[in-house]
């Protein structure tokens, strides 16, 4: 049965004897005692061939090939199942999030406009003799000014993000 195992597999990678024995660092005779039933190799060299030729050791020492291929096909499809569910759930709550943040940036946005428009431009009537009030004047000035030049242009970029990262039934 070993034998047989190694041979197969050996032929299923497209492997010679002599590729394999350089894999292996053993001479192509040693392969071919293998493969003819004339020796077996130790515990360690089974270790390297399994791990040379990509399968495992209970199938070399008698396991079915093609059982073995079919079970694993059936576990590898399992846990593509697993993989594609957690990943559409990491999607789903990258979007759940995205959405929220939209929002609350939207939020913040009228929340600042709201803000300026109810203060309506205060620091135009300090003294500004004061070079303190006159720099934080300034800075109040164009961040006001900034602001509502950019902030229409933001916000419908933010109503456009939220409608497209809404939950869709």
């Amino acid at each position: 049965m070993l034998k047989e195992n190694i041979k197969s597999a050996r032929k299923s990678k497209n492997l010679s004897q002599e590729e394999l024995a350089i894999k292996l660092n053993v001479v192509r005779q040693t392969i071919s005692k293998w493969e003819q039933g004339l020796s077996v190799p130790d515990s360690e060299m089974l270790i390297s061939i399994s791990e040379t030729l990509d399968i495992p050791v209970s199938t070399l020492l008698g396991e079915t090939v093609s059982e073995s291929e079919v079970d694993d096909l059936k576990a590898i499809s399992e846990k593509l199942e697993i993989i594609n569910l957690q990943l559409s759930q990491r999607k789903h709550a990258r979007r759940k999030v995205i959405h929220w943040l939209l929002i609350s940036l939207c939020t913040t946005i009228v929340l600042i406009f709201l803000i300026l428009l109810f203060l309506n431009s205060f620091y135009l009537n300090w003294n500004y003799d004061n070079p303190e009030y006159a720099v934080l004047g300034v800075v109040l000035h164009s961040f006001e000014w900034l602001f509502i030049r950019v902030a229409p242009i933001i916000l419908i970029g933010i109503i456009i993000g939220i409608v497209l990262t809404r939950k869709r039934s």
